[in-house]
């Protein structure tokens, strides 16, 4: 696969990362935008979904703080969301530019359908199409849906010690310690097996990322401190996110579920996709959990290469 750019580029107040590849630079730009906040991905897009080059150019955007293009931030910044809508206003014109194209793709997972949904209610005109993954529909539901759900496979298992920490917590995230209490919630999540699917812990997307010849060992530090930097500044304002009331959009949406997701729930995101009037689809993978583009993979280019053309 022939990567066409691999570089820092100036993005809004901050040098940030981008590697972009496929086999011939007219293809349609697709932009994927990863989770977290901070939970940058370049060594797994690489590995899992290469398949999407021979009909994308895929734009692998290591956000602000993440990753390759992590930073310490300063208070003087008052990073928000919107400063991240804000930086990919910014890459997205680059790319247009670049590239003389009128649009682009977006594919968004987890935190980045968070901004995806919101940058195409935004900028409708920048894009052709939206693919949510493991997509955010409100975030306080989501939270309560997790947390219900661990409880209950605690209170079967007669894990009386996580009951009783689970039943002192405050979902409202305002208590003094609650950066441990949503760790402890979304640990138990995956020690449960349904952020990736039938596993107990993240050991083999980690092993990815560390015999990557794409990351270094400080890449590998800075993801670290840059994910739970991010979560820090971020976390408070994403638990506002409620796109319930967004029934109609100006380009068609897909979403890829994973069925068994509980880390944020496909269920919520099924209700969503029924009060949606305009162009849609909802495509499930029954293998997987919060990670179908890399549990499924090969289903999941499959996928979105056959909504490419038909489109």
């Amino acid at each position: 696969m022939k990567t066409q750019l691999s570089n820092y580029i100036k993005i809004g107040t901050s040098k940030q990362f981008i590697s972009i590849f496929g086999e011939d630079n007219n293809l349609p730009l697709l932009v994927y935008l990863h989770g977290g906040p901070g939970d940058a991905a370049l060594p797994l897009i690489y590995k899992y979904n290469s398949e999407l080059g021979k009909t994308f150019n895929i734009v692998v955007w290591e956000q602000r703080g993440a990753g390759k293009s992590y930073y310490t931030f300063s208070k003087e910044e008052q990073i928000s969301i919107e400063t991240y809508i804000e930086d990919l206003y910014s890459l997205i014109h680059y790319l247009l530019e670049t590239y003389k194209k009128e649009k682009v793709y977006i594919l968004g997972h987890s935190w980045g359908s968070v901004l995806g949904l919101i940058f195409i209610k935004k900028y409708p005109q920048l894009v052709h199409s939206y693919f949510g993954c493991g997509q955010v529909v409100n975030m306080k539901k989501g939270l309560k849906c997790q947390y219900d759900f661990v409880l209950k496979e605690s209170q079967e298992r007669n894990k009386k010690k996580i009951i009783q920490r689970l039943e002192n917590i405050d979902l409202s995230l305002t208590q003094k310690d609650w950066l441990n209490d949503l760790l402890f919630v979304t640990k138990l999540v995956v020690q449960y097996r349904h952020s990736l699917y039938g596993k107990s812990n993240y050991n083999q997307l980690v092993r990815d990322f560390i015999f990557s010849s794409k990351y270094t060992f400080k890449d590998l530090i800075n993801r670290e401190k840059g994910s739970l930097q991010s979560i820090q500044y971020l976390w408070q304002e994403l638990m506002e996110i409620d796109f319930s009331k967004y029934k109609s959009f100006d380009v068609p949406i897909t979403f890829f579920e994973g069925r068994h997701d509980r880390h944020v729930s496909s269920a919520l995101v099924e209700d969503y996709y029924h009060t949606i009037k305009t162009t849609k689809k909802l495509i499930w993978f029954e293998n997987s959990s919060h990670f179908p583009q890399w549990e499924e993979s090969v289903k999941f280019n499959q996928a979105l290469i056959s909504i490419k053309k038909q489109n």
